[in-house]
Protein backbone atom coordinates (compact mmCIF):
# COMPACT_ATOMS: atom_id res chain seq x y z
CA UNK A 1 0.00 0.00 0.00
CA UNK A 2 1.45 3.36 -1.01
CA UNK A 3 1.78 5.53 2.06
CA UNK A 4 1.73 8.72 0.00
CA UNK A 5 -1.80 8.16 -1.30
CA UNK A 6 -3.23 11.01 0.79
CA UNK A 7 -0.64 13.29 -0.85
CA UNK A 8 -1.73 12.06 -4.28
CA UNK A 9 -5.30 13.00 -3.35
CA UNK A 10 -4.22 16.58 -2.62
CA UNK A 11 -2.20 16.71 -5.80
CA UNK A 12 -5.26 15.67 -7.78
CA UNK A 13 -7.71 18.08 -6.18
CA UNK A 14 -5.32 20.99 -6.69
CA UNK A 15 -6.44 20.65 -10.34
CA UNK A 16 -5.07 22.92 -13.04
CA UNK A 17 -5.72 26.10 -11.12
CA UNK A 18 -2.17 26.44 -9.86
CA UNK A 19 -3.27 25.82 -6.29
CA UNK A 20 -0.50 24.36 -4.18
CA UNK A 21 -1.62 21.14 -2.44
CA UNK A 22 -0.16 22.47 0.83
CA UNK A 23 -2.67 25.34 0.86
CA UNK A 24 -5.50 22.80 1.03
CA UNK A 25 -4.24 21.24 4.23
CA UNK A 26 -6.07 22.12 7.46
CA UNK A 27 -4.38 24.35 10.02
CA UNK A 28 -2.70 22.62 12.92
CA UNK A 29 -3.04 19.07 11.62
CA UNK A 30 -0.33 16.83 13.04
CA UNK A 31 0.65 13.41 11.78
CA UNK A 32 0.43 11.87 15.22
CA UNK A 33 -3.32 12.55 15.38
CA UNK A 34 -3.98 11.09 11.96
CA UNK A 35 -5.31 13.06 9.01
CA UNK A 36 -8.63 14.86 8.60
CA UNK A 37 -9.94 17.46 6.17
CA UNK A 38 -13.26 18.74 4.86
CA UNK A 39 -14.20 20.16 1.45
CA UNK A 40 -17.00 22.06 -0.24
CA UNK A 41 -18.13 20.00 -3.27
CA UNK A 42 -19.35 22.96 -5.34
CA UNK A 43 -16.02 24.75 -5.03
CA UNK A 44 -14.06 21.59 -5.74
CA UNK A 45 -16.25 20.58 -8.66
CA UNK A 46 -15.75 24.00 -10.30
CA UNK A 47 -11.99 23.57 -9.99
CA UNK A 48 -12.21 20.12 -11.56
CA UNK A 49 -15.00 20.71 -14.06
CA UNK A 50 -12.94 19.19 -16.87
CA UNK A 51 -12.91 15.81 -15.09
CA UNK A 52 -15.64 13.20 -15.59
CA UNK A 53 -15.77 12.06 -11.97
CA UNK A 54 -15.01 13.38 -8.52
CA UNK A 55 -11.52 12.50 -7.31
CA UNK A 56 -10.75 10.34 -4.35
CA UNK A 57 -8.07 7.88 -3.46
CA UNK A 58 -9.55 4.45 -2.83
CA UNK A 59 -6.60 3.27 -0.87
CA UNK A 60 -5.79 4.80 2.47
CA UNK A 61 -8.66 6.81 3.88
CA UNK A 62 -12.34 6.97 4.75
CA UNK A 63 -14.77 9.45 3.26
CA UNK A 64 -18.19 10.77 4.24
CA UNK A 65 -20.06 12.84 1.65
CA UNK A 66 -23.22 14.90 1.55
CA UNK A 67 -24.03 14.83 -2.16
CA UNK A 68 -26.54 17.31 -3.57
CA UNK A 69 -27.30 16.93 -7.26
CA UNK A 70 -27.97 14.18 -9.75
CA UNK A 71 -25.30 11.50 -9.44
CA UNK A 72 -24.52 7.86 -9.98
CA UNK A 73 -22.51 5.65 -7.65
CA UNK A 74 -21.08 2.59 -9.38
CA UNK A 75 -19.90 -0.54 -7.60
CA UNK A 76 -18.78 -3.78 -9.23
CA UNK A 77 -21.97 -4.97 -10.96
CA UNK A 78 -24.44 -2.56 -9.39
CA UNK A 79 -25.26 1.12 -9.63
CA UNK A 80 -27.08 3.52 -7.35
CA UNK A 81 -28.77 6.57 -8.83
CA UNK A 82 -29.04 9.70 -6.70
CA UNK A 83 -31.75 12.04 -7.91
CA UNK A 84 -31.58 14.80 -5.32
CA UNK A 85 -29.36 14.37 -2.25
CA UNK A 86 -27.68 11.53 -0.41
CA UNK A 87 -25.23 10.65 2.33
CA UNK A 88 -22.41 8.39 1.18
CA UNK A 89 -19.89 6.50 3.32
CA UNK A 90 -16.72 5.18 1.69
CA UNK A 91 -14.16 2.80 3.13
CA UNK A 92 -10.74 1.92 1.69
CA UNK A 93 -11.98 -1.68 1.42
CA UNK A 94 -14.72 -1.13 -1.16
CA UNK A 95 -13.85 0.40 -4.55
CA UNK A 96 -16.48 2.50 -6.29
CA UNK A 97 -16.94 5.35 -8.77
CA UNK A 98 -18.94 8.48 -7.97
CA UNK A 99 -20.01 10.05 -11.27
CA UNK A 100 -21.85 13.41 -11.40
CA UNK A 101 -24.72 13.35 -13.91
CA UNK A 102 -25.14 17.12 -14.23
CA UNK A 103 -23.08 20.25 -13.47
CA UNK A 104 -25.30 21.34 -10.56
CA UNK A 105 -23.28 19.78 -7.75
CA UNK A 106 -23.02 20.91 -4.16
CA UNK A 107 -22.58 19.57 -0.67
CA UNK A 108 -19.55 18.60 1.39
CA UNK A 109 -17.25 15.70 2.07
CA UNK A 110 -14.62 14.92 4.65
CA UNK A 111 -11.68 12.54 4.41
CA UNK A 112 -9.86 10.96 7.32
CA UNK A 113 -7.42 8.19 8.06
CA UNK A 114 -8.08 5.38 10.51
CA UNK A 115 -5.49 6.96 12.82
CA UNK A 116 -7.73 10.00 13.23
CA UNK A 117 -10.71 8.04 14.52
CA UNK A 118 -9.11 5.30 16.61
CA UNK A 119 -11.07 3.64 19.40
CA UNK A 120 -9.01 5.25 22.17
CA UNK A 121 -9.72 8.73 20.74
CA UNK A 122 -13.36 8.32 19.75
CA UNK A 123 -14.70 5.09 21.21
CA UNK A 124 -15.34 3.95 17.63
CA UNK A 125 -13.92 0.89 15.85
CA UNK A 126 -14.36 1.88 12.22
CA UNK A 127 -14.17 -1.53 10.59
CA UNK A 128 -16.66 -3.01 13.05
CA UNK A 129 -19.34 -0.45 12.26
CA UNK A 130 -22.20 -1.78 10.10
CA UNK A 131 -21.89 1.24 7.83
CA UNK A 132 -18.33 0.34 6.85
CA UNK A 133 -18.84 -3.38 6.26
CA UNK A 134 -17.87 -4.81 2.88
CA UNK A 135 -21.19 -6.53 2.15
CA UNK A 136 -23.31 -3.43 1.63
CA UNK A 137 -23.69 -0.25 -0.39
CA UNK A 138 -23.73 2.62 2.14
CA UNK A 139 -25.56 5.27 0.13
CA UNK A 140 -28.54 6.89 1.85
CA UNK A 141 -31.17 9.00 0.11
CA UNK A 142 -32.05 12.06 2.20
CA UNK A 143 -35.21 14.06 2.74
CA UNK A 144 -35.01 17.85 2.62
CA UNK A 145 -35.10 17.96 6.41
CA UNK A 146 -32.33 15.38 6.76
CA UNK A 147 -30.24 17.22 4.18
CA UNK A 148 -30.47 20.43 6.21
CA UNK A 149 -29.39 18.56 9.35
CA UNK A 150 -26.34 17.01 7.67
CA UNK A 151 -25.45 20.28 5.95
CA UNK A 152 -25.42 22.00 9.36
CA UNK A 153 -23.07 19.36 10.76
CA UNK A 154 -20.65 19.85 7.88
CA UNK A 155 -20.80 23.62 8.30
CA UNK A 156 -19.81 23.16 11.96
CA UNK A 157 -16.84 21.06 10.82
CA UNK A 158 -15.80 23.72 8.29
CA UNK A 159 -16.01 26.40 10.96
CA UNK A 160 -14.12 24.38 13.54
CA UNK A 161 -11.29 23.25 11.30
CA UNK A 162 -10.46 26.89 10.56
CA UNK A 163 -10.58 27.93 14.21
CA UNK A 164 -7.72 28.33 16.68
CA UNK A 165 -9.41 26.20 19.32
CA UNK A 166 -6.81 23.92 20.88
CA UNK A 167 -9.14 20.93 21.08
CA UNK A 168 -10.84 21.43 17.72
CA UNK A 169 -9.98 17.96 16.43
CA UNK A 170 -11.56 16.35 19.48
CA UNK A 171 -14.72 18.32 18.71
CA UNK A 172 -14.54 17.37 15.02
CA UNK A 173 -14.33 13.69 15.98
CA UNK A 174 -17.63 14.14 17.79
CA UNK A 175 -19.18 15.67 14.66
CA UNK A 176 -17.86 12.79 12.52
CA UNK A 177 -19.26 10.27 15.01
CA UNK A 178 -22.62 12.07 14.76
CA UNK A 179 -22.51 11.77 10.95
CA UNK A 180 -21.79 8.04 11.24
CA UNK A 181 -24.61 7.40 13.71
CA UNK A 182 -26.98 9.53 11.63
CA UNK A 183 -26.21 7.35 8.61
CA UNK A 184 -26.58 4.08 10.49
CA UNK A 185 -30.15 4.99 11.39
CA UNK A 186 -31.09 5.52 7.74
CA UNK A 187 -32.27 2.94 5.23
CA UNK A 188 -29.70 2.45 2.45
CA UNK A 189 -30.72 3.03 -1.15
CA UNK A 190 -31.32 -0.21 -3.05
CA UNK A 191 -28.47 -1.08 -5.35
CA UNK A 192 -29.84 -1.94 -8.78
CA UNK A 193 -28.28 -4.57 -11.00
CA UNK A 194 -26.87 -2.95 -14.08
CA UNK A 195 -25.97 -5.24 -16.95
CA UNK A 196 -24.70 -2.36 -19.06
CA UNK A 197 -20.92 -2.05 -18.58
CA UNK A 198 -21.14 -4.40 -15.60
CA UNK A 199 -18.38 -6.69 -16.88
CA UNK A 200 -16.06 -3.77 -17.53
CA UNK A 201 -16.59 -2.40 -14.01
CA UNK A 202 -16.06 -5.79 -12.39
CA UNK A 203 -12.81 -6.29 -14.31
CA UNK A 204 -11.60 -2.77 -13.60
CA UNK A 205 -12.38 -2.88 -9.89
CA UNK A 206 -10.86 -6.34 -9.51
CA UNK A 207 -7.60 -5.09 -11.04
CA UNK A 208 -7.71 -2.05 -8.78
CA UNK A 209 -8.16 -4.21 -5.68
CA UNK A 210 -5.32 -6.46 -6.83
CA UNK A 211 -2.90 -3.65 -7.65
CA UNK A 212 -3.60 -1.55 -4.57
CA UNK A 213 -1.92 -4.23 -2.45
CA UNK A 214 1.41 -3.54 -4.16
CA UNK A 215 4.24 -2.74 -3.97
CA UNK A 216 5.23 -4.67 -0.86
CA UNK A 217 7.47 -2.22 0.97
CA UNK A 218 8.15 -3.97 4.27
CA UNK A 219 8.42 -7.55 5.53
CA UNK A 220 5.70 -6.59 8.02
CA UNK A 221 3.30 -5.64 5.23
CA UNK A 222 1.05 -8.54 4.24
CA UNK A 223 -1.49 -9.14 1.50
CA UNK A 224 -5.09 -9.15 2.69
CA UNK A 225 -6.72 -10.49 -0.47
CA UNK A 226 -5.18 -13.75 -1.62
CA UNK A 227 -7.89 -15.85 -3.24
CA UNK A 228 -10.71 -15.54 -5.76
CA UNK A 229 -13.13 -15.88 -2.85
CA UNK A 230 -11.49 -12.95 -1.02
CA UNK A 231 -11.86 -10.67 -4.05
CA UNK A 232 -15.44 -11.73 -4.76
CA UNK A 233 -16.42 -11.02 -1.15
CA UNK A 234 -14.85 -7.56 -1.27
CA UNK A 235 -16.68 -6.78 -4.51
CA UNK A 236 -19.93 -8.24 -3.11
CA UNK A 237 -20.43 -10.57 -6.06
CA UNK A 238 -20.46 -14.36 -6.42
CA UNK A 239 -17.06 -15.91 -7.08
CA UNK A 240 -18.42 -17.74 -10.14
CA UNK A 241 -19.55 -14.44 -11.64
CA UNK A 242 -16.13 -12.90 -11.00
CA UNK A 243 -14.39 -15.85 -12.68
CA UNK A 244 -16.74 -15.72 -15.68
CA UNK A 245 -16.23 -11.98 -16.22
CA UNK A 246 -12.45 -12.11 -15.88
CA UNK A 247 -12.17 -15.14 -18.14
CA UNK A 248 -14.21 -13.42 -20.82
CA UNK A 249 -12.27 -10.15 -20.55
CA UNK A 250 -8.73 -11.39 -20.02
CA UNK A 251 -8.70 -15.03 -21.01
CA UNK A 252 -7.52 -15.92 -17.51
CA UNK A 253 -9.26 -17.03 -14.33
CA UNK A 254 -9.21 -15.00 -11.13
CA UNK A 255 -6.67 -17.39 -9.61
CA UNK A 256 -4.39 -17.11 -12.65
CA UNK A 257 -4.44 -13.31 -12.53
CA UNK A 258 -3.67 -13.33 -8.80
CA UNK A 259 -0.85 -15.83 -9.34
CA UNK A 260 0.65 -13.75 -12.16
CA UNK A 261 0.76 -10.66 -9.95
CA UNK A 262 2.17 -12.60 -6.99
CA UNK A 263 4.96 -14.05 -9.11
CA UNK A 264 5.79 -10.61 -10.50
CA UNK A 265 6.07 -9.18 -6.98
CA UNK A 266 7.97 -12.22 -5.69
CA UNK A 267 10.60 -11.80 -8.40
CA UNK A 268 11.03 -8.13 -7.51
CA UNK A 269 11.43 -8.91 -3.81
CA UNK A 270 13.88 -11.73 -4.46
CA UNK A 271 16.07 -9.61 -6.72
CA UNK A 272 15.81 -6.17 -5.16
CA UNK A 273 15.64 -6.76 -1.39
CA UNK A 274 17.79 -8.55 1.15
CA UNK A 275 14.77 -10.07 2.92
CA UNK A 276 15.07 -13.75 3.63
CA UNK A 277 12.79 -16.15 1.76
CA UNK A 278 10.56 -16.67 4.79
CA UNK A 279 9.92 -12.93 5.09
CA UNK A 280 9.01 -12.71 1.41
CA UNK A 281 6.71 -15.72 1.70
CA UNK A 282 4.96 -14.19 4.72
CA UNK A 283 4.48 -10.78 3.10
CA UNK A 284 2.92 -12.44 0.05
CA UNK A 285 0.37 -14.21 2.22
CA UNK A 286 1.85 -17.71 2.46
CA UNK A 287 1.54 -19.38 5.84
CA UNK A 288 4.41 -21.81 5.20
CA UNK A 289 7.73 -21.32 3.42
CA UNK A 290 7.23 -24.67 1.68
CA UNK A 291 3.92 -23.47 0.19
CA UNK A 292 5.62 -20.40 -1.28
CA UNK A 293 8.54 -22.44 -2.63
CA UNK A 294 6.19 -24.93 -4.29
CA UNK A 295 4.09 -22.10 -5.75
CA UNK A 296 7.13 -20.26 -7.11
CA UNK A 297 8.65 -23.40 -8.61
CA UNK A 298 5.36 -24.36 -10.24
CA UNK A 299 5.10 -20.94 -11.89
CA UNK A 300 8.75 -20.48 -12.92
CA UNK A 301 10.33 -23.95 -12.84
CA UNK A 302 12.91 -22.49 -10.43
CA UNK A 303 13.18 -22.47 -6.66
CA UNK A 304 13.12 -19.00 -5.00
CA UNK A 305 16.69 -19.49 -3.81
CA UNK A 306 17.96 -20.50 -7.25
CA UNK A 307 16.13 -17.56 -8.87
CA UNK A 308 17.79 -15.14 -6.42
CA UNK A 309 21.33 -16.31 -7.24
Amino acid sequence: MKLKSIDEFYQEISGDSGTEPSTLLPNGIQKEIGHFNVFNIKELYERLKDKSFMPYDRRAYYKISLIRGKNRVEYADKVIDIEKSALLFATPKIPYHYVPQDPQQSGHFCVFTSAFLTKDKSGIELDKLPIFQTDGYPVFQLTDEETIEIDLLFKKIHKEINSDYVYKYDLIRNYVAELIHFGQKLQPVTALYSKHNSAARVSSLFMELLERQFPIESPRQRLELKSAKDFAARLAIHVNHLNKVLKENSGKTTTELISDRLIHEAKILLKETDWNISEIAYSLGFEELAHFSNFFKKQTALSPLFFRV
